[in-house]
């Protein structure tokens, strides 16, 4: 198990860059039609910079977009053979759907990192007004998920834990749609919730919800989200798969330049933001999107590299919880062929 950050951070960036390069020179394929599955996140960015920027088309892949609501959705969809790939949170639908053979997991994504801005605890001004300033006080509340299983729910359990406090002391309200949790933390219908920064922060910005917390304090090596296909494509085409996940990670390299890492020149940081603006909040001016992309984007891991440890760590949690089975074994969920894990 790696548990120091910086450990964590050069094993994913060492072996993935081999993982990866070890491809590089091969042709790309003949024109290959694929439907990706996407959520209109600020964490899908790199899925839109590798689409608009022309890095699927460069290695022979015609990319088709297909949006969903939730994590629970796409995988659905993958696991039905509507999409061929998605990127969404690891999630007990996702292991179910493995355990039956359908997905595996074949690269990693949206990651907390101790040194950028994670994951932030919100109140509503209601329940912050009432006496929740901090998420030791979250017993006797309730808090907003999409789903039983899901990313949110997980998350809760973390700060739970660590607070000492029983599952069963908080409400959790599951409203299947990231927007529907929104408006329900804005008009004091949930009183608590944890999303990324670039929602968090607009919320606050608006004065719609208040900070409490931040979730790197509970759990620094989080892997949030996933790359995942069916198990018959990432058995049957490796190289229309390692093809995907070239152009994807071009897109991870501009991203975490120009929004993390903070070393992409003024020009191309806006030409960015405005390849992402295209899908993300388009209702938002740009200029109140770039504020928000610029200042709160979370890492996504070079090459894709995957924390193999975070996902145990995520399975195991499900089983104790009853809600996935005890069968579910890591060789069932992933494969670790693809890129580099840790």
């Amino acid at each position: 198990m790696t548990t120091l950050k910086l450990t964590r951070r050069q094993a994913l960036a060492t072996t993935g860059a081999a993982a990866l390069t070890t491809t590089l020179a091969r042709p790309a394929l003949a024109e290959t039609s694929i439907r990706l599955g996407a959520l209109r996140l600020t964490s899908h960015s790199p899925t839109y910079i590798a689409l608009e920027r022309g890095y699927f088309t460069e290695e022979g892949l015609n990319v088709d977009l297909a949006f969903f609501e939730s994590s629970a959705a796409a995988a659905v969809a993958v696991a039905g053979g509507d999409l061929q790939y998605g990127v969404t949170a690891i999630s007990g639908g996702l292991m179910n759907l493995a355990e039956k053979g359908a997905v595996k997991v074949i690269g990693g994504a949206l990651s907390e990192d101790a040194d950028v801005q994670g994951a932030v605890i919100l109140a509503s001004n209601a329940a912050y007004e009432n006496g929740l300033t901090d998420p030791s006080k979250l017993a006797g509340r309730t808090f907003g998920t999409t789903s039983a299983g899901s990313s949110f729910h997980y998350m809760l359990s973390r700060i739970a834990a660590q607070h000492d406090i029983a599952m069963s002391e908080i409400t959790m309200r599951p409203l299947q749609k990231v927007g529907a949790v929104i408006g329900a933390l804005k008009s004091g219908q949930i009183d608590a919730w944890v999303i990324l920064p670039s929602i968090a922060n607009r919320l606050i910005a608006e004065g719609a919800a208040k900070k409490i917390g931040d979730f790197s304090d509970y759990d620094p090596n989080y892997q949030v989200t996933a790359v995942f296909t069916s198990s018959d494509i990432a058995a049957n085409e490796r190289a229309q798969t390692e093809a995907f996940l070239r152009a994807l990670s071009r897109g991870v390299a501009d991203y975490n330049a120009a929004f993390v890492d903070k070393t992409a020149e003024a020009a191309e940081v806006d030409a960015l933001v405005k390849i992402v603006h295209k899908y993300v909040n388009v209702d938002t001016p740009e200029d109140v999107f770039a504020r928000s992309l610029t200042g709160a984007s979370m890492r996504i891991n070079k090459d894709l590299a995957l924390s193999t440890t975070s996902v145990a760590e995520q399975v195991e949690w499900m089983q104790a919880e009853g809600l996935v089975s005890d069968s579910i074994t890591m060789e069932m969920l992933v494969d670790p062929s693809y890129v580099a894990t840790s």
